[in-house]
């Protein structure tokens, strides 16, 4: 009984681990969208966007068989957040300069009002919210049956690892939010870091929804077996040290002499 803890408390630590992840790449998608509103509204869509995510992960919890099964929502997640994450990404490397992106990302936020951007930050936290509890159930799911019973569609030990690793990741959103609009405004360059993650995290969705027994283009275990593990937070953390060091690109200026 005791190896059975103690492989329950490893996993546990993983799964914190991981969540921490997904939890701080959730965050630093909050700074982003709400950027460019004003100080006051800012604060507020982004404690909106914790609160929801909040809401989301824990209704998520209560409807894991429901998430785990059906393709179209895991579908709609990977789509959404690729297009979030492609969008930017496309127009920084391949369109209109940086400065020109920022301009219209002001013009957008501005137009469309505070609780659009609310809107907005609601289904990129939906979107994470399913791929945050499709991890943490792949990976509970690995452990061994408990005497406890069942809870939530699956085993009550297994249902508190998935429970306890969702709380570390939302208290890691909750102070991790206001320290990224903090870094944004020091490393805007990060912006486009921040995005390359997104699509990489609906990389991983789109990967797990051609892997559903229902689509079968991949092999059920592929998304949770080690090669694609290591390979996906390999290139996560590969994404997160390039836009890190990435320098600076100084903004152009026109020189008053040579008018």
């Amino acid at each position: 009984m005791e190896s059975i803890w103690l492989e329950y408390a490893w996993a546990l630590l993983i799964l914190i681990g991981l969540e921490g992840l997904l939890s701080a790449d959730n965050a630093l998608v909050l700074a982003v969208i709400a950027k460019h509103l004003p100080d006051d509204q800012k604060k507020r869509a982004i404690n909106y966007g914790i609160i929801m995510a909040f809401v989301f992960r824990f209704g998520a919890l209560f409807i894991i068989s429901f998430i785990a099964n059906v393709w179209q929502i895991q579908a709609i997640g990977a789509a959404y957040l690729l297009y979030l994450g492609l969008k930017h990404v496309i127009q920084a490397k391949f369109g209109k300069k940086n400065e020109d992106i920022h301009k219209d990302d002001a013009q957008e936020a501005a137009g469309k009002g505070f609780w659009p951007t609310v809107g907005k930050i609601a289904l990129a936290d939906l979107a994470f919210a399913v791929d945050s509890i499709l991890a943490a159930v792949a990976l509970a799911l690995g452990l061994p049956d408990t005497q406890f019973g069942n809870f939530g569609g699956m085993d009550a030990a297994k249902f508190m690892v998935v429970l306890l690793g969702g709380i570390a990741g939302l208290i890691l959103i909750k102070f991790a939010a206001t320290w990224f609009v903090q870094l944004l405004a020091k490393r805007p360059a990060l912006e486009t870091t921040a995005y390359a993650i997104v699509a990489w995290v609906g990389v991983k969705l789109a990967v797990i929804t051609l892997a559903h027994e229902d689509i079968g283009v991949l092999d059920h275990d592929f998304p949770h077996g080690t090669p694609w593990t290591l390979t996906f937070y390999g290139i996560l953390v590969a994404i997160a040290l390039i836009g890190w060091f990435a320098p600076e690109k100084k903004s152009y200026q026109i020189d008053p002499k040579s008018e």
